[in-house]
């Protein structure tokens, strides 16, 4: 089996529940910043906000373990009444601004804010906008989550593309040299859900080849998917 390189990169780490490493970065550092202030939180809650693939709800699974705080779903919110949930600390909702688009789906989580609050608890809310851009169908809601505490996790920079290349490299087991990764970083989207669809497209075309990802093929494979990546779904 075939040894993945590392980079050189100097950026700090902290353990995930997968195992895997959550890299701090200057994409990320503000949020993780405010996971570390918990409970010392100002307001009732948090949101974290980002494109998919940012980091986001890995972090929030990191503040989870850390905070033994109570992870909810759409469904759980319907019924959260739960001993685990009376005596949770805190509490985190994924994914959000999905959530709120129902009614039912609101009226859930506007009962769990104010319970929290009531009970003196945090909420740690994610999505991939502002919750000034959700769509809300509550005004009252929508009041109280715009006045909650926001931090943005931005498109990752040289560096952390380049910690995101070589971890879904690793993932697969595959080699590469750093000038390969450096070419990629230089010239692709820059989204965490693109270094995984061009990492995905870069495997498939060295098998379909049989030959080793090198510059040339990474150059092949982002001409064809539109020359900076451009028309690489996100996942």
């Amino acid at each position: 089996m075939t040894r993945p390189i590392q980079l050189p990169l100097d950026l700090p780490h902290r353990p995930a529940l997968s195992g895997d490493d959550f890299f701090v970065a200057p994409a990320n550092e503000e949020a993780v910043a405010w996971i570390d202030r918990w409970p010392e939180w100002p307001g009732a809650g948090l949101v974290i906000h980002g494109e998919s693939g940012c980091g986001k709800s890995h972090l929030a699974q990191v503040f989870a373990a850390e905070t033994r705080a109570l992870v909810l779903s759409a469904e759980s919110l319907a019924h959260p009444a739960t001993r685990a949930a009376e005596e949770a600390p805190a509490y985190v909702v994924d994914d959000v601004d999905e959530l709120v688009m129902t009614r039912d789906g609101a009226e859930n989580l506007f009962h769990l804010y104010n319970n929290a609050k009531n009970g003196g608890k945090k909420v740690l809310l994610t999505g991939k906008a502002p919750p000034s851009r959700w769509a809300i169908p509550l005004a009252d809601l929508r009041s109280r989550l715009n006045a909650l505490d926001q931090v943005a996790i931005a498109p990752p920079d040289d560096a952390l593309l380049g910690v995101l290349l070589v971890k879904q490299f690793a993932d697969r087991q595959l080699r590469v040299e750093p000038d390969v990764v450096a070419y990629l970083t230089s010239r692709m989207e820059r989204s965490a859900a693109a270094a995984v669809a061009l990492v995905e497209a870069l495997d498939l075309e060295a098998l379909s080849r049989k030959q080793a990802i090198t510059v040339p093929l990474a150059r092949a494979v982002l001409d064809g998917l539109g020359g900076h990546q451009t028309t690489i779904p996100h996942v």
